[in-house]
């Protein structure tokens, strides 16, 4: 059963961004982008600091092994963007970013395949994050997934819009979103495969991704929003972002409280038998 809520979980990131960007033009796709930025903003720095390293804290882990691993974590996705395998960009021409003429082909490459490459990576890295998460707890597993999907969805989308402005068709900058979508499937199966031995490690499983979450919106999201704005959109930016931290703090306190219930409806059940046990051997409190 886990194994199928970590595929769904990774094929739905891909498919609703790939969706969305078939049914919306690209004026409108560049619009909707900037929002999602603020968005997954918000989003990535909740699940991270106020639900998975909490998870991981509270696991009985040594703090300073924890810390550790996250350091390397984001030491490792450095240099990993450094050699240009971590790709997770949301540029695109008519941003109000200042890039110059011709950025988009530059980020395409020819034949696109550095878009491909670099997401595809990415995407992996992700579904092996989602498959560690669910391992560890199924509805730690549901935060990180959604958090996932609400920074692939701005992604996928931006690139998209790199490979139409590098001169691609729609079909085929759609059929490149989708195939480095999948590599987020294939890393969700094989992490299950292979973290399954390694349940005793899982705290730090979710420290490397809540270093992914950081350093993505800080090394990448903060940067796109740290622009001379109209009061207007700051406050918007603002908003949105607010909404991202509002919707996993919803989220989280929705799956503990049914978790809560779940436990306090299990109690309740195994009351009544210890009432029982107690009445067919009576006198059994007096001994």
């Amino acid at each position: 059963m886990t194994l199928i809520f970590i595929v769904a979980a990774t094929f739905l990131g891909g498919l609703i961004s790939v969706l969305l960007a078939a049914a919306l033009s690209a004026p409108l796709l560049g619009l909707i982008v900037r929002h999602l930025v603020s968005l997954s903003t918000g989003v990535l720095l909740g699940t991270a600091l106020l639900h998975v390293l909490p998870e991981a804290f509270g696991s009985g882990e040594p703090p300073q092994a924890l810390f550790l691993t996250l350091l390397g974590g984001l030491l490792f996705f450095f240099l990993l963007e450094k050699a240009e395998l971590y790709r997770h960009g949301h540029h695109h021409e008519h941003d109000h970013h200042d890039h110059h003429h011709g950025f988009d082909a530059e980020q395409a490459g020819r034949g696109g395949w550095s878009v491909l490459v670099g997401d595809s990576i990415h995407n992996f890295c992700d579904g092996v994050l989602i498959a560690a998460a669910f391992l560890a707890d199924p509805n730690l597993g549901i935060v990180t997934a959604l958090a996932i999907i609400a920074h692939e969805i701005p992604q996928e989308v931006g690139d998209y819009i790199v490979l139409i402005n590098a001169g691609f068709s729609r079909m085929r900058a759609l059929a490149y979103n989708a195939v480095s979508g999948l590599a987020a499937v294939v890393g969700g199966v094989l992490g299950y495969f292979l973290i399954g031995p390694w349940q005793e490690y899982l705290p730090y499983m979710m420290v490397v991704a809540a270093s992914s979450f950081v350093y993505v919106a800080v090394a990448d999201l903060i940067p796109q929003l740290q622009k001379r704005l109209s009061g207007r959109d700051t406050v918007m930016q603002i908003v949105w972002m607010g909404a991202g931290l509002l919707l996993i703090g919803g989220i989280v306190s929705i799956l503990h409280g049914a978790h809560e219930h779940e436990h306090a409806g299990h109690a309740h059940d195994v009351a009544p038998h210890a009432d029982l046990a107690s009445e067919v051997h009576p006198g059994h409190e007096e001994r």
